[in-house]
Formats: C-alpha cells, sequence, structure tokens
C-alpha cells in the first residue's frame, strides 16, 4: 500500500487548498530541525514536503486522487494520460528546505520565528503551535552624499530601491521597485537621518526593517563647515597683513562680498562676517556666520635695505 499523502498532513481528501497551507504551515514549523533535534524529526520533515509538493499542484494531485501513489511515481498508462500519452512520473527532489523556503518566501525564513540565546531556542509567545511573535529586521542604513549647496538651498531627491514584496496569495514574494522621495531641509547637519519605516524586504512573519538615509557633506572648494558656521581661508602677503586691504568672497548664492580688513592680521586672527554662513535648520530665516581665517605669506628673503626700512617703520 502506498503513503497517504493527505494522513501524512493531518488532513482530509476533502480538504481545501488552504487547508493543505495551513497544515503544511503547522506540521513543517512543528518538525524543522531548527526546533525539533528528535529521532525521525527530519524524517517527517521531508515526508510532510513531499506531500505538500503533491497536494499543492492541481494536476499532481488529481493523479495521486484517483491513481495513488503507483499511479503517481510509475505513470499514467495512455488511456488515462492527457491527449493520450503516457504522463511521466513524479519524481521529488528529496530537498525539504526547498519546500520550505518557497513556501514561506525567504532564504532562511525560520529565523522569523526564532532567536538563540546561547544554546538554547527560544520559540517566542504561542511556541509552534502560534505564528510566533513578529520581530522586526534591523534597520538598513545608507550614506546620502549631498553637496554643500543642497544643504544650503534645500532640495528633494528621489532615490530608486528594489524590494521584495509579498504577493497576493500570501505565501510567496517577489522584487518590485519603488521611489523613495527625500526633502532635504536648508541647514540640515552631516550625520541627520532619514527614515523612512519599513521600507524594506517583506517576509511572512518579520516586520519589514526601516530604511536610513544619513546625510554625508561632500566636500566644497571653497569652504568648509563648522555647524552653522561657513570657514573660509585666503592668503594674503606680509604687507597686507600689516597696512590693511579688502578680501572678495564669492557666497554659496552667487553672490560677491567684498570685505574690507583694517586690522593688523596676526596669526590667530580672523574675521567674522555675521548672517553669511548656513541656514538653521530650525530656522531657516536665520543663518550662522562666515569666518574667514588668513595665511600670511612671508618672503624668502630681504635685502639690507629693506631689512633698514623696516626696522626703521616698526622701530619703536
Amino acid at each position: 500500500m502506498g503513503r497517504d499523502y493527505y494522513a501524512e498532513l493531518e488532513i482530509n481528501r476533502n480538504a481545501t487548498d488552504a487547508d493543505i497551507k495551513k497544515s503544511y504551515r503547522r506540521l513543517a514549523l512543528k518538525y524543522h530541525p531548527h526546533t525539533n533535534n528528535k529521532p525521525g524529526a527530519y524524517e517527517i520533515f521531508n515526508q510532510l514536503a513531499e506531500a505538500y509538493d503533491v497536494l499543492s499542484d492541481p494536476r499532481k494531485k488529481a493523479i495521486y486522487d484517483k491513481f495513488e501513489e503507483e499511479g503517481l511515481k510509475g505513470g499514467v498508462p495512455p488511456e488515462c494520460g492527457e491527449n493520450g500519452a503516457w504522463t511521466s512520473g513524479y519524481i521529488y527532489h528529496g530537498n525539504p528546505n526547498k519546500i520550505f523556503r518557497q513556501f514561506f518566501g525567504g532564504d532562511n525564513p525560520f529565523a522569523d520565528f526564532i532567536t538563540k540565546t546561547g544554546n538554547e531556542v527560544d520559540i517566542g509567545f504561542g511556541g509552534l503551535r502560534g505564528r510566533g511573535v513578529k520581530t522586526q529586521d534591523p534597520p538598513i542604513e545608507r550614506d546620502l552624499h549631498l553637496p554643500l549647496e543642497d544643504l544650503f538651498y534645500g532640495c528633494t531627491k528621489k532615490i530608486k530601491i528594489s524590494r521584495r514584496v509579498m504577493n497576493e496569495d500570501g505565501h510567496t514574494s517577489s522584487i518590485k521597485e519603488k521611489i523613495l522621495t527625500i526633502v532635504i531641509r536648508p541647514g540640515w547637519n552631516e550625520g541627520t537621518r532619514i527614515i523612512f519605516p519599513k521600507e524594506g524586504d517583506q517576509g511572512l512573519n518579520s516586520i519589514p526593517a526601516d530604511i536610513v538615509f544619513i546625510v554625508k557633506q561632500k566636500s566644497h572648494p571653497r569652504f568648509t563647515r563648522q555647524h552653522n558656521d561657513l570657514v573660509f581661508i585666503t592668503q594674503i602677503s606680509l604687507e597686507k597683513a600689516l597696512t590693511g586691504f579688502a578680501v572678495d568672497v564669492e557666497t554659496l548664492d552667487g553672490r560677491l562680498l567684498n570685505i574690507p580688513v583694517n586690522d593688523i592680521v596676526h596669526p590667530k586672527y580672523r574675521k567674522v562676517v555675521s548672517g553669511e554662513g548656513m541656514p538653521l535648520s530650525q530656522d531657516p530665516t536665520q543663518r550662522g556666520d562666515l569666518i574667514i581665517h588668513f595665511e600670511t605669506l612671508f618672503p624668502q628673503k630681504l635685502s639690507a635695505d629693506k631689512k633698514r626700512l623696516i626696522n626703521k617703520a616698526l622701530g619703536l
């Protein structure tokens, strides 16, 4: 007498497709080798996979219902087959984990049901009879590199992602693309996190991960940012450092500032121009400062006459 796939799945021959799926889900979790290491558990797990492989396929199920295991695996004679042809026999591939992964829609679907602490296995509330406590996958973090101008003005970025989503049958999944829209606010600092809740891969028994973009500021040819301030470095001659001058600075919004410097520029000197820095993220109408640092270029050598003139000019 051949195998009774219905009995192995603990259902009767009038079971619907939903009944078959429900029973396989319950029994596969019960006898999965990750949580059941009793002798014979894997053999039962393997038998369940074969039974589900047959009964979940309408053609295989129809042949099995009429000709039992012998007809299913040996093939159906011409007068019973399609178009008068002898049907090829069913061969089970022998990989229960393949059936399990296909059913639950993931490479490691059982990880959604268990957590390990040391050598112990925690099934979660409800044990194997329930669906387990859903846990959320860890956040997926990606750097978002932005030029300083985008952080000055603000902008909108659209990013295309590919994610796994569950199909309408509730058991299988597929890869689909989605556009995420990020609105960059003026004055955002490096390290700002933009979170898209639960936009990661979907799984049957897990909560999708949050997708997190982290602002990273690209280097700028003219300015260095310090919080809400902008730092500008320029080189000047020793003569200008001692006698005064004006420095031109092109701002991020395209204006040309002509800033007079009438002080003596000593090594620790800096010129602060209020309100010409970055917008404040809390209030973009307010801005930080522009801070100008100077690198004084000294002459490599002086003639005797120039030394005398300098001594005379600087003599106290």
